[in-house]
Protein backbone atom coordinates (compact mmCIF):
# COMPACT_ATOMS: atom_id res chain seq x y z
CA UNK A 1 0.00 0.00 0.00
CA UNK A 2 1.02 3.61 -1.10
CA UNK A 3 -0.29 6.88 0.04
CA UNK A 4 -0.77 9.76 -2.29
CA UNK A 5 -2.10 13.55 -1.06
CA UNK A 6 -5.91 13.83 -1.81
CA UNK A 7 -5.92 17.31 -4.02
CA UNK A 8 -2.98 15.67 -5.87
CA UNK A 9 -4.53 12.11 -6.77
CA UNK A 10 -8.05 13.90 -7.45
CA UNK A 11 -5.65 16.38 -10.12
CA UNK A 12 -4.81 13.10 -11.63
CA UNK A 13 -7.73 11.67 -11.98
CA UNK A 14 -10.04 14.55 -13.36
CA UNK A 15 -6.85 15.10 -15.56
CA UNK A 16 -7.68 11.20 -17.24
CA UNK A 17 -11.37 12.14 -16.75
CA UNK A 18 -10.31 15.57 -19.47
CA UNK A 19 -8.41 14.14 -21.31
CA UNK A 20 -11.32 11.56 -22.45
CA UNK A 21 -13.73 14.04 -23.09
CA UNK A 22 -15.46 15.19 -19.90
CA UNK A 23 -15.84 18.71 -19.43
CA UNK A 24 -13.67 20.10 -16.95
CA UNK A 25 -16.59 20.45 -14.34
CA UNK A 26 -17.97 17.22 -14.87
CA UNK A 27 -14.47 15.76 -14.35
CA UNK A 28 -13.86 17.58 -11.52
CA UNK A 29 -16.78 16.89 -9.73
CA UNK A 30 -16.39 13.11 -10.67
CA UNK A 31 -12.75 12.62 -9.61
CA UNK A 32 -13.70 14.15 -6.01
CA UNK A 33 -16.81 11.00 -5.46
CA UNK A 34 -14.34 8.88 -6.86
CA UNK A 35 -10.97 9.56 -4.32
CA UNK A 36 -13.70 10.36 -1.33
CA UNK A 37 -14.43 6.79 -1.68
CA UNK A 38 -10.98 5.62 -0.99
CA UNK A 39 -10.32 8.10 1.71
CA UNK A 40 -13.27 6.70 3.69
CA UNK A 41 -11.91 3.71 3.27
CA UNK A 42 -14.44 1.80 0.40
CA UNK A 43 -11.83 1.22 -2.83
CA UNK A 44 -14.54 -1.34 -4.40
CA UNK A 45 -16.02 2.64 -5.32
CA UNK A 46 -12.96 4.39 -5.84
CA UNK A 47 -10.53 4.95 -8.35
CA UNK A 48 -9.66 1.36 -9.39
CA UNK A 49 -12.83 1.78 -11.39
CA UNK A 50 -11.04 4.40 -13.50
CA UNK A 51 -10.66 2.14 -16.46
CA UNK A 52 -14.53 0.94 -16.40
CA UNK A 53 -15.24 4.34 -16.79
CA UNK A 54 -12.28 4.98 -19.42
CA UNK A 55 -13.47 2.36 -21.77
CA UNK A 56 -17.49 3.14 -21.47
CA UNK A 57 -16.51 7.02 -22.04
CA UNK A 58 -14.67 5.42 -25.20
CA UNK A 59 -17.80 2.96 -25.86
CA UNK A 60 -19.81 6.14 -25.60
CA UNK A 61 -22.06 4.16 -23.14
CA UNK A 62 -21.03 6.74 -20.30
CA UNK A 63 -20.98 10.59 -22.14
CA UNK A 64 -19.90 14.02 -20.94
CA UNK A 65 -21.45 17.13 -21.35
CA UNK A 66 -25.02 15.79 -21.54
CA UNK A 67 -28.31 17.94 -20.84
CA UNK A 68 -30.82 15.34 -19.06
CA UNK A 69 -34.53 15.37 -20.51
CA UNK A 70 -36.90 15.93 -17.70
CA UNK A 71 -39.88 13.95 -17.77
CA UNK A 72 -41.60 14.94 -14.75
CA UNK A 73 -41.96 18.00 -12.24
CA UNK A 74 -43.78 19.36 -9.39
CA UNK A 75 -42.44 21.80 -6.90
CA UNK A 76 -41.16 18.63 -4.73
CA UNK A 77 -40.05 16.34 -7.68
CA UNK A 78 -38.32 15.68 -10.58
CA UNK A 79 -37.96 12.63 -12.79
CA UNK A 80 -34.60 12.93 -15.00
CA UNK A 81 -33.58 10.78 -18.17
CA UNK A 82 -29.51 11.01 -17.58
CA UNK A 83 -29.41 10.34 -21.34
CA UNK A 84 -26.12 8.28 -20.30
CA UNK A 85 -24.32 11.36 -18.69
CA UNK A 86 -21.49 10.81 -15.91
CA UNK A 87 -23.81 9.53 -13.35
CA UNK A 88 -21.29 10.82 -10.18
CA UNK A 89 -21.29 14.88 -11.47
CA UNK A 90 -24.84 14.37 -12.26
CA UNK A 91 -25.85 12.71 -9.22
CA UNK A 92 -24.37 15.44 -7.21
CA UNK A 93 -26.02 18.38 -9.52
CA UNK A 94 -29.31 16.42 -8.47
CA UNK A 95 -28.84 16.24 -4.85
CA UNK A 96 -28.28 19.77 -4.74
CA UNK A 97 -31.53 20.19 -6.40
CA UNK A 98 -33.31 18.27 -4.25
CA UNK A 99 -31.71 20.32 -1.59
CA UNK A 100 -32.99 23.51 -2.80
CA UNK A 101 -36.86 21.80 -3.33
CA UNK A 102 -36.66 20.77 0.50
CA UNK A 103 -35.21 24.29 1.53
CA UNK A 104 -38.17 25.84 0.12
CA UNK A 105 -40.80 23.37 0.48
CA UNK A 106 -40.21 21.02 2.94
CA UNK A 107 -39.12 18.37 1.17
CA UNK A 108 -37.21 17.24 -2.42
CA UNK A 109 -37.08 14.23 -4.24
CA UNK A 110 -35.66 12.87 -7.38
CA UNK A 111 -35.56 9.80 -9.84
CA UNK A 112 -32.85 9.43 -12.94
CA UNK A 113 -33.20 6.48 -15.66
CA UNK A 114 -30.51 5.56 -17.69
CA UNK A 115 -27.32 7.00 -15.57
CA UNK A 116 -24.39 5.66 -14.70
CA UNK A 117 -22.54 4.51 -11.72
CA UNK A 118 -22.49 7.10 -9.17
CA UNK A 119 -19.47 6.24 -6.53
CA UNK A 120 -20.74 5.98 -3.52
CA UNK A 121 -24.61 6.59 -2.06
CA UNK A 122 -23.16 8.18 1.27
CA UNK A 123 -21.80 11.32 0.25
CA UNK A 124 -25.37 12.18 -1.92
CA UNK A 125 -26.69 12.07 1.49
CA UNK A 126 -24.43 13.83 2.99
CA UNK A 127 -24.75 17.05 1.58
CA UNK A 128 -28.70 16.98 2.75
CA UNK A 129 -27.41 16.33 6.16
CA UNK A 130 -24.83 19.09 6.15
CA UNK A 131 -27.38 21.52 5.23
CA UNK A 132 -29.87 20.35 8.34
CA UNK A 133 -31.75 17.84 6.23
CA UNK A 134 -32.15 14.46 6.58
CA UNK A 135 -30.68 12.66 3.37
CA UNK A 136 -31.53 9.59 1.68
CA UNK A 137 -30.12 8.09 -1.66
CA UNK A 138 -30.56 4.39 -3.51
CA UNK A 139 -29.48 3.03 -7.08
CA UNK A 140 -29.84 0.04 -8.66
CA UNK A 141 -27.09 -1.59 -10.15
CA UNK A 142 -26.34 -5.07 -12.80
CA UNK A 143 -27.82 -7.92 -11.74
CA UNK A 144 -26.11 -9.50 -9.06
CA UNK A 145 -28.22 -10.50 -5.89
CA UNK A 146 -29.60 -14.01 -5.97
CA UNK A 147 -33.33 -14.46 -4.33
CA UNK A 148 -33.87 -16.20 -1.41
CA UNK A 149 -33.77 -19.97 -2.51
CA UNK A 150 -33.10 -18.71 -6.29
CA UNK A 151 -30.14 -19.44 -8.33
CA UNK A 152 -29.74 -16.71 -10.35
CA UNK A 153 -29.22 -13.06 -10.00
CA UNK A 154 -32.52 -10.67 -10.62
CA UNK A 155 -31.59 -7.34 -8.47
CA UNK A 156 -28.63 -5.73 -8.21
CA UNK A 157 -26.04 -4.79 -4.92
CA UNK A 158 -28.69 -1.58 -4.28
CA UNK A 159 -27.30 0.44 -2.05
CA UNK A 160 -29.37 2.51 0.12
CA UNK A 161 -27.93 5.35 1.89
CA UNK A 162 -29.36 7.76 5.10
CA UNK A 163 -27.38 10.35 6.63
CA UNK A 164 -28.88 12.91 9.79
CA UNK A 165 -26.91 15.65 11.40
CA UNK A 166 -25.63 16.02 14.53
CA UNK A 167 -23.59 18.86 16.44
CA UNK A 168 -20.53 19.92 15.05
CA UNK A 169 -18.83 17.17 13.40
CA UNK A 170 -21.39 14.27 14.85
CA UNK A 171 -23.01 12.70 11.97
CA UNK A 172 -25.06 9.58 11.48
CA UNK A 173 -24.21 8.23 7.97
CA UNK A 174 -25.59 5.10 6.75
CA UNK A 175 -24.31 3.68 3.38
CA UNK A 176 -25.10 -0.06 2.99
CA UNK A 177 -25.45 -2.62 -0.15
CA UNK A 178 -28.71 -5.06 0.39
CA UNK A 179 -26.45 -7.84 -0.97
CA UNK A 180 -24.26 -8.84 2.21
CA UNK A 181 -21.18 -7.62 0.21
CA UNK A 182 -20.46 -5.72 -3.30
CA UNK A 183 -19.04 -6.79 -6.31
CA UNK A 184 -16.21 -4.59 -5.63
CA UNK A 185 -15.48 -6.56 -2.71
CA UNK A 186 -15.56 -9.81 -5.01
CA UNK A 187 -12.87 -8.17 -6.97
CA UNK A 188 -10.66 -6.90 -4.62
CA UNK A 189 -10.65 -10.80 -3.58
CA UNK A 190 -10.03 -11.69 -7.71
CA UNK A 191 -6.96 -8.84 -7.32
CA UNK A 192 -5.42 -10.39 -4.23
CA UNK A 193 -5.74 -13.99 -5.60
CA UNK A 194 -7.58 -14.96 -2.25
CA UNK A 195 -11.44 -16.54 -1.69
CA UNK A 196 -14.32 -15.51 -1.07
CA UNK A 197 -15.17 -16.08 2.45
CA UNK A 198 -17.97 -18.38 3.09
CA UNK A 199 -21.33 -16.79 3.29
CA UNK A 200 -20.72 -13.91 0.62
CA UNK A 201 -22.31 -15.63 -2.23
CA UNK A 202 -23.21 -18.79 -3.83
CA UNK A 203 -22.59 -20.76 -7.97
CA UNK A 204 -24.59 -21.45 -10.46
CA UNK A 205 -26.18 -24.80 -8.48
CA UNK A 206 -27.58 -21.90 -5.79
CA UNK A 207 -24.99 -23.17 -3.34
CA UNK A 208 -21.82 -21.36 -1.47
CA UNK A 209 -19.09 -21.18 -3.88
CA UNK A 210 -15.70 -19.14 -2.50
CA UNK A 211 -14.00 -19.00 -6.28
CA UNK A 212 -13.93 -15.20 -7.11
CA UNK A 213 -12.88 -15.78 -10.72
CA UNK A 214 -15.50 -18.33 -12.09
CA UNK A 215 -17.65 -16.06 -9.66
CA UNK A 216 -17.11 -12.71 -11.63
CA UNK A 217 -17.62 -14.28 -15.19
CA UNK A 218 -20.95 -16.06 -14.43
CA UNK A 219 -22.41 -12.84 -13.01
CA UNK A 220 -21.26 -11.02 -15.54
CA UNK A 221 -22.69 -13.52 -18.28
CA UNK A 222 -25.94 -14.12 -16.17
CA UNK A 223 -24.99 -18.04 -16.39
CA UNK A 224 -26.91 -18.52 -12.40
CA UNK A 225 -25.19 -17.69 -9.00
CA UNK A 226 -24.36 -14.32 -7.54
CA UNK A 227 -24.01 -12.42 -4.56
CA UNK A 228 -26.04 -12.92 -1.45
CA UNK A 229 -28.70 -10.66 0.15
CA UNK A 230 -28.13 -9.21 3.71
CA UNK A 231 -29.03 -11.86 5.89
CA UNK A 232 -27.67 -14.79 3.94
CA UNK A 233 -28.77 -18.13 2.55
CA UNK A 234 -31.85 -19.34 2.53
CA UNK A 235 -34.22 -17.75 5.97
CA UNK A 236 -32.86 -18.96 8.94
CA UNK A 237 -31.50 -15.64 9.41
CA UNK A 238 -33.33 -13.27 7.33
CA UNK A 239 -32.48 -13.53 4.10
CA UNK A 240 -35.54 -12.65 2.70
CA UNK A 241 -35.13 -9.32 4.15
CA UNK A 242 -32.18 -7.99 2.33
CA UNK A 243 -33.91 -9.52 -0.41
CA UNK A 244 -36.93 -7.35 -0.02
CA UNK A 245 -35.02 -3.85 1.15
CA UNK A 246 -33.38 -4.91 -2.68
CA UNK A 247 -36.52 -4.83 -4.38
CA UNK A 248 -37.90 -2.03 -2.81
CA UNK A 249 -35.21 -0.07 -4.12
CA UNK A 250 -35.24 -1.39 -7.83
CA UNK A 251 -39.06 0.08 -7.22
CA UNK A 252 -37.92 3.46 -5.80
CA UNK A 253 -35.17 3.96 -8.66
CA UNK A 254 -36.63 2.09 -11.67
CA UNK A 255 -40.03 2.06 -11.96
CA UNK A 256 -40.69 5.38 -10.00
CA UNK A 257 -38.53 6.60 -13.25
CA UNK A 258 -39.83 4.22 -16.05
CA UNK A 259 -35.98 2.93 -15.87
CA UNK A 260 -34.62 -0.60 -16.85
CA UNK A 261 -34.59 -3.21 -13.47
CA UNK A 262 -33.73 -6.61 -12.62
CA UNK A 263 -32.06 -8.76 -15.52
CA UNK A 264 -32.71 -6.11 -17.58
CA UNK A 265 -29.56 -4.24 -16.03
CA UNK A 266 -26.51 -5.65 -16.95
CA UNK A 267 -23.09 -4.80 -17.34
CA UNK A 268 -20.56 -5.10 -20.30
CA UNK A 269 -17.03 -6.58 -20.10
CA UNK A 270 -15.32 -3.43 -20.00
CA UNK A 271 -17.97 -1.35 -18.57
CA UNK A 272 -21.01 -0.53 -16.20
CA UNK A 273 -24.81 -1.11 -16.89
CA UNK A 274 -27.02 2.09 -17.41
CA UNK A 275 -28.64 2.37 -13.78
CA UNK A 276 -31.30 4.32 -11.68
CA UNK A 277 -30.89 6.52 -8.90
CA UNK A 278 -33.18 8.02 -6.36
CA UNK A 279 -32.20 11.19 -3.83
CA UNK A 280 -34.38 12.44 -1.31
CA UNK A 281 -34.04 15.33 1.18
CA UNK A 282 -36.24 15.99 4.21
CA UNK A 283 -35.83 19.72 5.98
CA UNK A 284 -35.31 18.38 10.07
CA UNK A 285 -37.78 21.64 10.83
CA UNK A 286 -40.72 19.80 9.59
CA UNK A 287 -40.35 18.15 12.99
CA UNK A 288 -38.62 19.99 15.41
CA UNK A 289 -36.01 22.52 15.69
CA UNK A 290 -32.77 21.47 14.34
CA UNK A 291 -30.76 22.15 17.29
CA UNK A 292 -32.63 20.30 19.05
CA UNK A 293 -32.52 17.23 16.76
CA UNK A 294 -29.00 17.81 16.31
CA UNK A 295 -28.43 17.80 20.07
CA UNK A 296 -30.40 14.69 20.57
CA UNK A 297 -28.64 12.91 17.76
CA UNK A 298 -25.07 13.92 19.32
CA UNK A 299 -26.47 11.93 22.40
CA UNK A 300 -27.45 9.00 20.72
CA UNK A 301 -24.38 8.72 18.75
CA UNK A 302 -22.39 9.57 22.17
CA UNK A 303 -24.06 6.91 24.18
CA UNK A 304 -23.63 4.31 21.19
CA UNK A 305 -19.90 4.91 20.33
CA UNK A 306 -19.66 4.57 24.93
CA UNK A 307 -21.13 1.00 24.68
CA UNK A 308 -18.60 -1.56 26.12
CA UNK A 309 -17.34 -3.53 23.25
CA UNK A 310 -17.97 -7.10 23.22
CA UNK A 311 -14.48 -9.47 24.11
CA UNK A 312 -12.22 -9.31 21.46
CA UNK A 313 -13.30 -6.29 20.31
CA UNK A 314 -11.84 -2.77 20.69
CA UNK A 315 -14.23 -0.44 20.25
CA UNK A 316 -17.90 0.80 18.91
CA UNK A 317 -19.05 2.42 15.90
CA UNK A 318 -22.21 3.99 14.64
CA UNK A 319 -22.83 4.20 10.94
CA UNK A 320 -20.23 7.23 9.34
CA UNK A 321 -17.62 7.23 12.14
CA UNK A 322 -15.27 4.75 10.91
CA UNK A 323 -15.21 6.64 7.84
CA UNK A 324 -14.94 9.97 8.81
CA UNK A 325 -12.02 9.19 11.61
CA UNK A 326 -10.51 6.89 7.85
CA UNK A 327 -11.17 10.42 5.95
CA UNK A 328 -9.43 12.92 8.38
CA UNK A 329 -6.26 9.81 8.59
CA UNK A 330 -6.25 10.28 4.83
CA UNK A 331 -6.46 14.24 4.91
CA UNK A 332 -3.56 14.09 6.76
CA UNK A 333 -1.03 11.80 5.76
CA UNK A 334 -3.11 11.08 2.18
CA UNK A 335 -5.51 8.72 0.45
CA UNK A 336 -4.18 4.84 0.35
CA UNK A 337 -4.35 3.16 -2.34
CA UNK A 338 -2.54 -0.54 -3.29
CA UNK A 339 0.34 -0.22 -5.46
CA UNK A 340 -1.20 -2.39 -8.01
CA UNK A 341 -4.12 0.32 -8.39
CA UNK A 342 -1.84 3.14 -8.46
CA UNK A 343 0.21 1.04 -11.46
CA UNK A 344 -3.05 0.74 -13.42
CA UNK A 345 -4.10 4.43 -13.59
CA UNK A 346 -0.43 5.51 -14.44
CA UNK A 347 -0.52 3.52 -17.52
CA UNK A 348 -4.08 4.70 -18.34
CA UNK A 349 -2.92 8.33 -17.54
CA UNK A 350 0.31 7.74 -19.60
CA UNK A 351 -1.79 6.37 -22.76
CA UNK A 352 -3.65 9.70 -22.20
CA UNK A 353 -0.74 11.85 -22.03
CA UNK A 354 -1.59 13.09 -18.07
CA UNK A 355 1.07 14.12 -15.91
CA UNK A 356 1.11 11.81 -13.12
CA UNK A 357 3.88 13.66 -10.49
CA UNK A 358 2.58 13.25 -6.61
CA UNK A 359 3.81 12.98 -3.81
CA UNK A 360 4.04 9.37 -2.75
CA UNK A 361 4.82 7.74 0.51
CA UNK A 362 4.73 4.15 1.89
CA UNK A 363 1.85 3.30 3.79
CA UNK A 364 2.17 3.20 7.32
CA UNK A 365 2.81 -0.25 8.87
Amino acid sequence: MIRIPKNELQRVIAGIFRALGIPPDEAEDSAEILVAADARGIPSHGVARINRYAEGIKAGLIKGGVNPTLLWETPISRVLDAEGGMGLSLSRQSMNRVIVMAREHGVGVCCIRNSNHFGIAGYYTEMAARQDMIGIAMTNTAALGVPTFAREAMFGTNPIAFAAPGLGKDMFSLDMATTIVTRGAVEICEREGTRIPQGWAVGKNGRATDDPVSLLDDMLYLRGGGLLPLGGEGAAFGGYKGYGLAVMVDILTALCSGGTFGREVRDSAITSARVCHFFMALRIDLFRKPEEFKRDMSRMLGELAALKPAEGARRVYYAGLKGRETDEESNALGVPLPEGVWETIKTTAGELDVPVQVTQTAHPA
